[in-house]
């Protein structure tokens, strides 16, 4: 919370002091802000690169201890449009928007278009210290490609309100990306329902309950998805250990942004790959630059679910 009021504070005052801030000069491309990649994928995609979209999140950074500078604050204010995932990492959020005049504001957090499952607690897995009682859904909600679709139509019809006079490139652009979408569901699909078994395993935490959900997998991993844990238990690994030695488990999977350490370690002992298998909560500074996309990640991961199953 004194963070959160440091934060007030300085907004406070570049406000009062700088009144309304520059927003790139004249240019009368339409501003949309969003907090992670995903989001800012989907919008880019539907507005076929025309309008000034902007990630709060630095590429490379780890997105669950993002903390919003004053000058963060001032770009969603000033947004014509702000996504948000609407989960955990962005608790901040709320805060915020506070604290600011919201009325003239476009807000969209897209945990609210989708039915949030629990995170994920599997056997073996090592939970988070803390003992409470409340709900903690998973907000990777765009890991399940169909989930992906529903939040593309709802950013897309929310442009076409705001940006009427784009409309029907919006919708074309959309209709064309969700096309993309639907055959990357569908080979998915044929992957799992092709596969030799039906199990992976995660040295890493787990941010794929709706992936698993949604293609029926049966998943072991060391952590939740948004637990801030590194260090497992000798029991966790052990676990993990003799889970891929019972079943001839042929691949050990990573995350983005992970140590390695876990995998590794599994790995060593069992023999078997470690492969990444990416939730496309973020991505490095390089894939950035390059313009890498949701799609390009996640045909990466149909090539090592093959395997993984295979």
């Amino acid at each position: 919370m004194k963070k959160i009021f440091i934060v007030f504070l300085m907004i406070a005052i570049i406000t009062l002091g700088c009144g309304c801030a520059d927003t790139n000069g004249t240019s009368s491309a339409l501003s949309i802000v969003v907090t992670n990649f995903p989001a800012y994928d989907f919008s880019r995609q539907i507005t076929g690169g025309d309008a000034n979209v902007q990630m709060l999140i630095s590429p490379g950074s780890e997105s669950h201890s993002y903390e919003p500078s004053p000058r963060d604050i001032v770009k969603i204010q000033q947004s014509d449009l702000f996504i948000c995932v609407g989960g955990e990492s962005d608790e901040w959020i709320d805060d915020i928007l506070d604290s600011l005049d919201t009325e003239k504001m476009n807000i969209i957090r897209l945990m609210d278009y989708v039915t949030p499952i629990n995170e994920m607690i599997t056997e073996g897995m090592q939970a988070d210290g803390d003992d409470h009682d409340e709900i903690e859904y998973d907000e990777h909600i765009w890991t399940s490609p169909k989930n992906a679709k529903i939040l593309v139509q709802n950013i897309s019809n929310e442009l076409c309100r705001i940006d009427e006079k784009n409309k029907d490139k919006y919708t074309a652009n959309t209709d064309s990306y969700i096309a993309e979408i639907d055959k990357l569901d569908k080979s998915f699909s044929d992957v799992v329902a092709n596969g030799a078994r039906n199990t992976l395993i995660f040295g890493d935490r787990f941010p794929f309950a709706y992936f698993a959900t949604e293609y029926d997998l049966d998943c072991y991993a060391a952590f939740p998805g948004c637990s801030a844990e590194t260090e497992p238990a000798a029991a966790t690994v052990a676990f993990l250990i003799n889970k891929v030695k019972e079943e001839n488990i042929p691949v050990v999977l990573y995350i983005e942004f992970s140590n390695e350490k876990m995998a590794d370690a599994i790995c060593e002992e069992t023999g078997v790959k470690k492969l990444l298998f990416h939730s496309c909560h973020n991505v490095t500074a390089d894939d950035f630059e390059k313009g890498i996309t949701y799609i390009d990640l996640m045909n990466s991961n149909l090539e090592v679910l093959k395997e993984a199953l295979g």
